[in-house]
């Protein structure tokens, strides 16, 4: 199998992947959206959340998943509280949509919630969170996804992958964002090392049997993702279940499943939103506590670590300098759909 890659510039990369989202049907609004998605994924480094998810969403729409010309539109809701119904869609259409009324509402009341329901969702929740915190609010996102992940002690697919997001906006820096799922590895890294032919490490997931399995076939087909960090990491993905999905009306990870009908779709669900306006929360200093953290961020790089989200930033840059990096099969495969 070739390890050779390809090299994009930006334009390059979301003409490409929105020709073929309009070519396969999907709207305008959709194409471009999505394809801003993938692309900013592709040049953060982050592979599984880049233009290898075109595939899964032109799966998706070939199996019925994704309704490509939905239109959101926002829903009566009370106090703090924004509801966006996706009508079926992709999520990105609705967040747009419902982010100004986010930063608006935190702003009036320090605090605010979008919800995000009715929609398919498969991308990093950092492209969400980062927009936020350029607003200059504090950012939470998270969602369920399908059945994946076993519970700690478990053998069966029952929790999803879970991501959680936190974003923290830095004055003249980029913000400071962790975002990972709760399952020990996101889905898409799985399927990247069933693709090239690679065996996953240790602890990522079981067989059908609840042994421990190197083979991401049997893993993504018959068996089981693992949590992070054991009990702790299933805690975590459970409370996800709960505040994503009963809690703002809409599916948890084995319900979404159980909505697919085994068609292999992309995760139908809702998704949380938080925005917290420190200048409301913090106070009339707020910009001197701001500068406390700063000297937290501070700390943790003399001593030699690195910031979540550090290493994306690079791969940004040098994305900008060097061009976006693809292997050349998921190139020619992407081109092919053309």
């Amino acid at each position: 199998m070739s390890d050779k890659t390809v090299f994009l510039s930006e334009k390059e990369a979301l003409n490409l992947s929105r020709k073929i989202l309009l070519e396969k049907g999907f709207s305008e609004g959709f194409s471009r959206a999505i394809s801003e998605t993938v692309v900013a994924g592709q040049k953060d480094g982050c592979g599984s959340h880049g233009l290898y998810r075109i595939l899964g969403c032109i799966k998706t729409l070939e199996a019925g998943g994704v309704v490509p010309d939905a239109e959101p539109r926002v829903e009566e809701s009370a106090g703090s509280i924004v509801r966006i119904n996706a009508n079926g869609g992709f999520s990105q259409l609705s967040f747009s949509l419902g982010l100004p009324l986010l930063a608006e509402k935190a702003r009036e009341n320090g605090i605010a919630l979008l919800a995000i329901n009715h929609c398919v969702h498969f991308s990093a929740l950092w492209i969400e969170v980062e927009q936020i915190t350029q607003k200059g609010l504090v950012a939470i996102a998270c969602n369920p996804t399908q059945a994946y992940v076993a519970p700690h002690g478990g053998n069966a697919p029952l929790l999803g992958t879970n991501p959680f997001a936190f974003g923290w906006p830095r004055p003249d820096k980029p913000p400071f964002i962790f975002d990972f799922a709760t399952s020990q590895i996101a889905r898409g890294d799985v399927e990247l090392h069933e693709r090239e032919g690679k065996p996953i490490p240790d602890g990522w997931g079981v067989d059908s049997k609840g042994q421990g399995c190197n083979d991401p076939r049997v893993v993504l087909q018959e068996g089981a993702q693992l949590t992070f960090g054991e009990h702790k990491g299933a805690a975590i993905s459970m409370m996800i279940e709960l505040i994503a999905g009963p809690l703002i009306g809409d599916l948890m990870s084995y319900e979404s499943s159980q909505h697919d009908e085994g068609k292999g779709a992309l995760p139908y669900h809702g998704e949380l939103i938080i925005a917290i306006d420190p200048a409301f929360t913090a106070g009339k200093n707020f910009e001197q506590h701001l500068a406390r953290a700063e000297t937290l961020f501070g700390s943790i790089g003399s001593q030699g670590a690195r910031l979540p989200s550090e290493r994306r930033y690079k791969n940004r840059e040098k994305s900008k300098k060097e061009g976006i990096e693809i292997s050349e099969k998921l190139h020619l495969e992407l081109c092919a759909l053309l």
